[in-house]
């Protein structure tokens, strides 16, 4: 896969969303089910010749790459600590799990398995959201280093709430493994800053545009 500053910013952008969903679904309990199926959907694209690929289109990541234009521009005042902790939190795990290659041999078997329930129920039905909850409590959950997510009580405990959350980590985890797969590193938030912000306004207003004739 060829890497561009336009591929890293999508990676991103696949981040930071699922950061933000679990950011807004632990503190509100609301979950957007378009970016949730963009999430779970990602889940299961292994073999993508493009990175877009993996998230079906721009369209799609327009709330990511939003928040990533946010980080961007104003990088030295975080704006939601939560959702910075989730992001860095899961590129943590990720470096993680790359050298834990028979863990990630497990994660790969049982979602293939859940790919099976999903195209039999759906991409958000409970039986799947569960399966996928259930591979990262068998796996992540048992690291050392565990994400704390944060939020309103009531929500937490729910079983559907703490299955989406769980789903979405993974997701966000599976972004990461893709922005490592391109070259991705933190020092590019420092040194080609304004690199990134061309390429993430670009593709904001491609998502702009994607939306716009979608809803037309």
């Amino acid at each position: 896969m060829k890497s561009s500053w336009t591929d890293l910013c999508i990676a991103l952008a696949g981040i930071l969303q699922c950061a933000r969903q679990v950011e807004q679904l632990a503190k509100t309990g609301y979950l957007d089910t378009a970016q949730f199926e963009t999430a779970v959907r990602s889940l299961f694209v292994t073999s993508p010749d493009t990175t877009i690929d993996v998230y079906g289109s721009v369209g799609n990541l327009q709330a990511g790459l939003e928040t990533l234009d946010e980080m961007l521009s104003e990088y030295h005042r975080a704006t939601s600590s939560d959702l910075f902790r989730y992001s860095l939190g899961v590129m943590h795990i990720q470096k993680r799990l790359k050298r834990k290659g028979e863990v990630l041999d497990v994660i790969a078997s049982r979602l293939q398995h859940a790919e099976k329930q999903a195209q039999h129920f759906g991409l958000t039905h409970e039986n799947l959201i569960s399966s996928i909850a259930d591979i990262y409590s068998d796996t992540i959950s048992k690291f050392q280093y565990r994400i704390q997510v944060t939020g309103n009580y009531n929500y937490l405990q729910q079983n559907r709430v703490a299955n989406q959350v769980r789903t979405l980590l993974l997701a966000a985890i599976r972004s990461s493994m893709l922005w490592r797969q391109l070259g991705g590193s933190r020092w590019q938030f420092l040194f080609y800053r304004n690199d990134m912000l061309a390429a993430c306004h670009e593709l904001i207003k491609q998502a702009k545009q994607e939306n716009l004739h979608g809803a037309a």
